[in-house]
């Protein structure tokens, strides 16, 4: 997954729209080097497209809009650090892993398949966003 596309999807998750998030981040003021300016709500939506590479600098800013850590734009997984934060989502999900030593492997068969296809659901509604 490209890391334009995890931030599609951080934002999705979020209960965001792109606009939300491109309104978000410009109130943060980040200042490109390249520039020396904020970027608008425009090049944000390219970078969101990935029509316009990402800016390094940017990393940090999308970060807290989304209220992730920063590896976790280019983590595939969770991160250890993501699992021992202590917010809610964080919580729920480092408390369903160690749950699943104690479930049968069917039923671990059927929740595996339910997060892919929700993984599914999701990615196709990015991909109908933009």
């Amino acid at each position: 997954m490209e890391v334009y596309e995890k931030i599609n999807a951080l934002i999705v998750a979020r209960g965001m729209t792109k606009s939300e998030f491109a309104a978000r981040l410009v109130a943060l003021r980040p200042i490109l080097r390249s520039t020396g300016e904020t970027p608008g709500a425009s090049t944000i939506m390219h970078y969101l497209n990935g029509t316009r590479e990402l800016k390094i600098e940017l990393i940090p800013y999308i970060a807290e809009v989304l209220g992730v850590f920063e590896q976790e734009l280019f983590d595939e997984g969770r991160t250890l650090d993501y699992l021992a934060r202590p917010s809610g989502e964080a919580g729920r999900v480092a408390n369903i892993i160690a749950l699943c030593k104690y479930a049968p492997d069917k039923l671990l068969a059927k929740i595996e398949a339910v997060l892919e296809n929700n993984k599914e659901c999701v990615l196709r509604n990015i991909k109908e966003l933009d």
